[in-house]
């Protein structure tokens, strides 16, 4: 067996290959477009894995490790708001010069993303049809869209302190978004003021949601400041789209009782 080093464990070789320009000659800004994209891809994948170890928690009433892990992938968004920053030195005339080169691939595509908004709730089963069987990460995101969601895994939670979940969320079409419940309102208030242990969880969970609507904003605003109006790269939906998960939140019952605190 070879020895394993820092480039073999990474498989470096293999991933710094991975930056090939469609552009000829290459545009130099199209270095930039595939080296973010490429490690958004790999935060969604870090996202969603460390969403997986959260439910799990929430599952077996681990508060503590739930908390830990709000904080770490709150930390990554910052991270991916930061990511912004640095397309946003990418000017529209730059991307212009080698946008047609992309053919029919467009951000939109990213079934990691669709996973990571199916994991958290929003559920839309019509935008499948953008996702043709043949397209990779078609099978990942009918599992996640089948599945339950972050919420779901917090109702098994709240029912481990004794919180009366309605029946008719533990019985709901997993396949539909999950929608705000004023009697899972009421018991998260009378928890915020009960248990300030909760409560220290409860506004990690907040700032996580904060961050994934902030991240939204900033990427809507730079797709809008590239393109403007224009057609989603390979007739994607544009910015119309996007605007419409704007402001839409993955806990909106911790959400609908700020005004009651």
């Amino acid at each position: 067996m070879a020895h394993l080093n820092y480039c073999t464990y990474l498989k470096l070789d293999d991933l710094l290959k991975q930056q090939i320009a469609q552009s000829d000659p290459a545009e130099h800004d199209e270095m930039l477009f595939i080296v973010i994209h490429q490690t958004y891809e790999l935060w969604f994948k870090l996202i969603l894995h460390e969403i997986e170890k959260i439910n799990r928690n929430f599952s077996s009433n681990d508060q503590w490790g739930a908390l830990a892990t709000f904080k770490r992938i709150r930390t990554v968004m910052k991270t991916l708001v930061g990511q912004v920053d640095i397309l946003e030195t990418m000017t529209p005339m730059s991307f212009t010069s080698f946008r047609d080169r992309l053919d029919t691939s467009s951000g939109f595509q990213s079934y990691q993303f669709r996973e990571l908004e199916f994991v958290l709730g929003y559920k839309r089963p019509d935008v499948l049809k953008y996702y043709p069987p043949d397209m990779p990460g078609h099978a990942e995101m009918q599992k996640r869209l089948r599945g339950r969601t972050l919420i779901d895994h917090f109702y098994d939670f709240l029912m481990a302190q004794n919180v009366k979940v309605p029946g008719e969320l533990l019985k709901r079409d997993l396949t539909q978004p999950n929608q705000p419940n004023q009697q899972v309102q009421d018991e998260l208030l009378q928890l915020y003021t009960s248990r300030p242990d909760l409560a220290i969880l409860f506004e990690a969970m907040i700032d996580f949601d904060e961050g994934f609507q902030e991240w939204r904003y900033r990427h809507v605003k730079l797709v809008e400041r590239t393109i403007g109006s224009k057609t989603g790269t390979g007739g994607s939906p544009g910015v119309e789209f996007l605007k419409r998960s704007l402001f839409l939140p993955a806990f909106a019952d911790l959400w609908a009782i700020r005004h009651r605190m």
